[in-house]
């Protein structure tokens, strides 16, 4: 298996995005009254982050079947470094008092694409 940082560069040599980000999934521990409790605080870390332009996306993720909410999440940031984003995910409330646990990789994005209007008169923006 090659090393990161060679397999991001040969990415980069042939062309493809290489742009590296850190996607943390996240996972409530044993109190979800706590998690319930640590809400409003982890929303607004995430706007202060989002602001910041060190939130990319976040956001709950269902269980196997698409059927259910389990309180589990992905958080996606922008960051120099591992370890920086680590402090990211270690700075969220939900973490920081033990609501939710995490692990976190680096994820190279290669491809793909994103779509949104802009409307000029309403002045609103939409992803789709």
């Amino acid at each position: 298996m090659p090393k990161w940082d060679d397999y991001k560069a040969e990415a980069k040599s042939r062309g493809a995005l290489a742009m590296e980000l850190f996607v943390v999934r996240t996972k409530p521990g044993s109190d979800i009254d706590l998690v319930k409790a640590t809400l409003p605080d982890h929303l607004a870390y995430q706007q202060k982050m989002e602001a910041a332009g060190s939130l990319v996306m976040a956001g709950p993720v269902s269980d196997e079947t698409g059927e259910m909410m389990q309180a589990e999440g992905m958080v996606i940031y922008r960051a120099a470094t591992l370890d920086a984003a680590r402090a990211l995910a270690d700075g969220d409330p939900m973490h920081a008092n033990g609501a939710r646990t995490y692990e976190i990789r680096k994820w190279l994005v290669n491809e793909g694409s994103l779509s949104f209007t802009v409307s000029l008169s309403s002045q609103s923006v939409s992803i789709g």
